[in-house]
């Protein structure tokens, strides 16, 4: 079992940045894959960014390339979502995920554990 609960939401300006995190507890989390994802209104939940524990490797969907950067933090077993140059069209509730796969992947079906999300609101 693992518990999730992710901080750092907020309303920000066209431009700015945010950094989410996501703390983690619960059993063997270092062997899980984290995710990031993300739900507007009246629109299904996306991919964002996600992070292998094992390799290391990240992987980003194609609308945040170069503006976000996920991170982790095994010792305090914590990942970030470093968010630069938001744009309006990044508002959303963001979500943390963890699932035991090797790699990561970007269906949400397939992340056993959420958290209950987190606001993220840029103004224009």
């Amino acid at each position: 079992q693992v518990q999730l609960v992710e901080s750092g939401g907020g309303l920000v300006q066209a431009g700015g940045s945010l950094r989410l995190s996501c703390s983690a507890s619960g059993r063997a989390f270092n062997t899980y894959t984290m995710g990031w994802f993300r739900q507007a209104p009246g629109k299904e939940r996306e991919f964002v960014a996600g992070i292998s524990w094992r390799s290391g490797n990240t992987y980003y969907a194609d609308s945040v390339k170069g503006r976000f950067t996920i991170s982790r933090d095994n010792a305090k077993t914590r990942v970030n979502l470093q968010m630069n140059s938001l744009k309006p069209e990044d508002t959303a509730v963001y979500y943390c995920a963890a699932g035991f796969m090797a790699v990561v992947v970007v269906d949400s079906a397939e992340y056993e554990y959420w958290g209950h999300g987190t606001q993220v609101t840029v103004s224009s």
